[in-house]
């Protein structure tokens, strides 16, 4: 499965409450400071983001050391709900500028989370001083195999909260995640600081971040500042996230600027820029309905792609019969993103894990990213507790050791992703048995299915069945019976539907849209069709 963490991803979002400890004005005059919190700070170093790269190319040029995992066998004890019960004292909250506007707490810790991280804090001085590690920092239930551990053994990772400290927005935990909790204060999908030979004949490749320094605001409501220094066996990296929450209370979305600097340590087969984990279990698509009462499972329900050359492609998410990596072949793409555009929460109707509140994540390049193509690899699986959806960009040339690589871009944590007022939007997929309504099942040709598209626009206010008109291309077999038309009683819905013939078992790849006349009216709908395999 993708992602070390994957089983854990909803481990670490209950928030914490009580009083915190600021230690924005870090004192430059000693060597070890202790603040009235009881967070002791080690000697200050100097630290500048060209260092830090710096630091990156002199380790790629060194072989790779595996990481120290000191006392995992007292940490592999520390399961999941042995972790819940660990829990950072708020008292000992960190704020980084005067505003409280960024309270941090720390992570411990357990078994879904083994290698520790460096901690630092960024003063008014430009100089950094490590947060070291201590028991006092957590309450600890008697008996717990946490009180075991070495007075030394670090931190898993940190969170922002709200400024009530009761929810936290932002964390960052296990190899090089990290996530928001969006505009509805409710994790989901995660993103990756990079992700290498995901999918191929090969264990995937999880870097790390083996250090953090948190730099704090001079003036509100001015960004925080990460930086983190990666390393794995096949590369190192520098990389500097700017990150902002903007909007209303209800519905702030989180924005990390992201640069990032990798050196490569060897030869790397397939490189994914930008990659974001998310999972989808069953939805409204095609699927073998499982025992589960809730009618959809899932983080995200499709890929959107805004292609170099303008073109909006919609690409609804499945649970495959098998491992599949789709590829969207383009150069300086605009962005991409994994969106959860239905937000019915009769839908899901889940008042535990409300699937309705996912985030939606949207990546943007904030330069030319050249040739390459963005890559969706779509995974089977038979729960929820596992991310099972990766996307990334992928540059077309490959990386060679030696090489030095840099990108810069934009991940907005968001509700839905922005799209021109002049195209519909996909809002539904369902598939069936083909044919005409009211055949027997004896009467009905296994081979050939129908899909119904609903698309959802204010253009469609007006407008004829002779306006508008469903274009559909299939890769193999054949297409027939193809319609649209206005839902009947929603003025900017309009359906589209049509029939497959297989000519086999292979996968079917599906392309469709509506126009009027020469003119787009919506979206590129994508698809890709498993003949026999959910029926």
């Amino acid at each position: 499965m993708v992602g070390e963490l994957a089983c854990s991803r909803r481990a670490f979002i209950a928030g914490l409450a009580g009083q915190a400890v600021a230690v924005s004005n870090l004192d430059t005059t000693i060597s070890l400071a202790r603040t009235r919190g009881g967070i002791e700070l080690a000697p200050p170093e100097d630290f500048s983001f060209v260092g830090l790269q710096k630091t990156a190319e002199r380790l790629a040029a060194s072989p790779y050391v595996s990481a120290n995992l000191p006392a995992s066998d007292i940490l592999s004890k520390i399961d999941f709900d042995a972790y819940q019960s660990i829990r950072f004292r708020s008292a000992h909250t960190l704020f980084l500028d005067s505003s409280t506007q960024y309270p941090i707490q720390l992570f411990h810790l357990g078994k879904l989370a083994k290698r520790p991280v460096r901690i630092s804090l960024i003063g008014g001085d430009g100089r950094a001083r490590e947060i070291l590690y201590s028991s006092d920092l957590f309450d600890v239930p008697p008996d717990h195999p946490a009180l075991k551990l070495p007075p030394d053994i670090g931190f898993a990772g940190f969170r922002v909260m709200d400024m009530d400290l009761k929810r936290d927005w932002f964390s960052a935990i296990g190899a090089s995640y990290f996530r928001s909790s969006g505009p509805f204060d409710q994790y989901g999908l995660s993103a990756r600081a990079i992700a290498i030979d995901t999918a191929i004949q090969r264990p995937e490749e999880f870097p790390a971040f083996v250090h953090f320094w948190l730099m704090a605001p001079d003036v509100a409501p001015r960004p925080l500042v990460i930086y983190a220094l990666l390393e794995g066996p096949s590369l190192t990296g520098a990389i500097r996230i700017s990150m902002t929450r903007e909007g209303d209370r209800d519905r702030r979305e989180v924005i990390n600027d992201v640069e990032a600097r990798f050196y490569a340590r060897k030869d790397i087969e397939r490189v994914g820029v930008a990659p974001l984990s998310s999972m989808y279990w069953y939805g409204e698509a095609p699927h073998q309905q499982p025992s589960d009462w809730r009618p959809e499972i899932h983080d995200s329900d499709g890929l959107t792609v805004w292609t170099g050359n303008g073109e909006r492609l919609w690409r609804p998410l499945l649970n495959p019969p098998r491992v599949m990596t789709n590829s969207f072949v383009d150069k300086d793409v605009k962005g991409f993103g994994l969106e959860q555009r239905d937000r019915s929460f009769a839908h899901y109707l889940d008042d535990g894990a409300f699937y309705d509140r996912r985030p939606s994540v949207w990546i943007e390049p904030l330069q030319s990213w050249g040739d390459g193509a963005v890559q969706l690899i779509e995974m089977p699986t038979g729960e929820e507790t596992w991310d099972n959806i990766v996307t990334y960009w992928a540059p077309k040339e490959s990386w060679k050791r030696g090489d030095r690589k840099s990108f810069s871009y934009r991940i907005t944590w968001l509700d839905a992703v922005p799209y021109p007022q002049h195209l519909a939007r996909v809002i539904g997929t369902w598939s069936g048995f083909g044919g005409p309504p009211g055949l027997s099942y004896k009467e009905r040709d296994p081979t050939t299915h129908k899909f119904v598209i609903d698309f959802e626009s204010s253009r469609f206010a007006g407008l004829t069945r002779d306006d508008v008109k469903l274009v559909v291309n299939a890769s193999r077999g054949q297409v027939s019976g193809i319609s649209s038309y206005p839902v009947v009683s929603q003025n900017h819905r309009w359906r589209g539907l049509f029939d497959l013939t297989a000519d086999g078992k292979e996968p079917v790849d599906l392309r469709g849209y509506l126009r009027k006349k020469d003119t787009a009216l919506s979206e590129t709908w994508i698809y890709q069709h498993f003949p026999d395999a959910y029926f």
